[in-house]
């Protein structure tokens, strides 16, 4: 009989999850032992694997796909977020992902842009006014409310201006209030959910159709059974959407205007770019620009909102030589992946020409991670990257961003990975 070999590892035990703990512990795990390393948890119930190695990485996101499914780092999100994309598994989540993939393709995306373009607007104005006045802004504040609303507004359109109407604001706003997000706070979200339910029933009741997103799942379809979404199903998604769309592009904008205020050549090039864009084609204002999506990938690479992915085998399996048992989770950090040396030259050093075309090409597709990849590969990535694109191409027109904090900001490594306080700006008028 073949002995089966486990992956080395220390003899300490940790139990990893997406928090600030377990960041120096995978660090010091991936400089002791590599690519590949075993780690038992603190009561012995269970191995974790955490891999670096891009085969092992493709294997388990992709090519022995169905052998592995969400790990216990996705507990929190699901009592957060129901059973929503983020959190379910097998045919639900089949059925639930081939009904939501229509609300998100290119066209429909593209119907959005106005109503993007309306909120970018509206908060120049505000942040205009700060910069005649020299009063700083408080930016992670800011980009939190501008991504909410985009994403309140994309969902629900007539009926989120009904509900401000009716209750003087938005409940959603707890979103950008609340930065906890502990079981209180999933609690007071979820309490929210009914007033999903009941923008439902009314629409239902009025037979009325809107051209937003939760129509749209309304009105979709199982493809073999033709039924559509259950209630319960429908509010998870609605709810996981929120969420998802919130948070991962509020920080994703927050980083980036931070890392552009501590690269003036960067910015320099972001302008030109945007520049002359702008004089070829005036007309359309949310036009794709090259190099504005490169400074965005620079920026997920070195602060990817999702800095740590989990899985638990199914059934046993081998990566990177050694036996994987079944139970087995199995941890893949992009946050330390983003900055592996095999993959990255000068990898703290803030490069957007890192993902020109070429470069992408040359680079391993499994280095890079910060929608995750795969089947379960985030469904909310054109929406995600509409929205930023948009927003840094607006914006950096009409200004440059001076950091006012006297230290580079931390990092928060909870559930999304954020700036532990909030970033404070002052704005230049261009």
């Amino acid at each position: 009989m073949v002995q089966q070999v486990l992956a080395p590892g220390p003899q300490q035990r940790h139990d990893l999850d997406a928090n600030d703990e377990s960041l120096p512990v995978l660090q010091d795990l991936m400089q002791r032992y590599g690519d590949t390393c075993r780690v038992t948890s603190v009561s012995g119930a269970h191995d974790s694997l955490v891999i670096h190695n891009t085969d092992d990485i493709r294997h388990v996101l992709l090519g022995n796909r169905g052998n592995y499914i969400k790990g216990l780092a996705l507990n929190r999100v699901r009592v957060l977020l129901g059973n929503g994309l983020m959190a379910s598994e097998g045919e639900l989540w089949t059925r639930q992902r081939r009904m939501v993939q229509p609300a998100f393709q290119t066209q429909v995306i593209r119907g959005f842009a106005p109503m993007m373009q309306r909120a970018n607007v509206e908060l120049m104005e505000r942040w205009t006014d700060h910069a005649t006045r020299g009063e700083p802004i408080n930016l992670t504040r800011d980009l939190s409310e501008l991504s909410l609303n985009i994403v309140l507004r994309a969902l629900f359109s007539t009926d989120l201006e009904r509900l401000i109407e009716a209750q003087g604001s938005s409940p959603f706003d707890l979103l950008t209030r609340e930065t906890r997000r502990d079981l209180a706070f999933a609690a007071q979200f979820r309490a929210l959910a009914h007033l999903v339910r009941a923008m439902i029933a009314s629409r239902r009741k009025e037979n009325r159709i809107e051209m937003d997103l939760l129509s749209t799942l309304m009105e979709a379809r199982d493809r073999d059974s033709g039924d559509p979404m259950p209630d319960r199903a429908l509010v998870d998604e609605i709810m996981t959407l929120i969420v998802a769309g919130h948070e991962t592009t509020a920080s994703t904008l927050n980083w980036t205007w931070y890392l552009l205020s501590q690269n003036p050549d960067v910015e320099a090039r972001l302008h030109a770019a945007i520049a002359d864009s702008v004089a070829l084609r005036p007309e359309e204002p949310e036009t794709e620009i090259a190099y504005v999506e490169q400074v965005l990938q620079e920026s997920m690479r070195l602060y990817p909102a999702g800095w740590l992915l989990s899985r638990r085998a199914v059934g046993d399996d081998t990566l990177g030589g050694y036996h994987v048992p079944a139970g087995t989770e199995v941890f893949i950090c992009p946050y330390l992946l983003h900055r592996h040396k095999a993959h990255w030259d000068q990898p703290e050093t803030f490069d957007p020409e890192r993902f020109t075309s070429q470069a992408v090409e040359a680079r391993d597709r499994f280095a890079y991670l910060p929608f995750s990849a795969g089947p379960r590969y985030c469904i909310g990535t054109t929406f995600s990257m509409a929205e930023m694109t948009m927003h840094l191409s607006m914006v950096a027109q009409r200004f440059q961003f001076q950091y006012l904090g006297s230290e580079p900001p931390l990092a928060e490594f909870q559930i999304n990975l954020r700036t532990r306080q909030d970033l404070h700006m002052r704005l230049v008028a261009r």
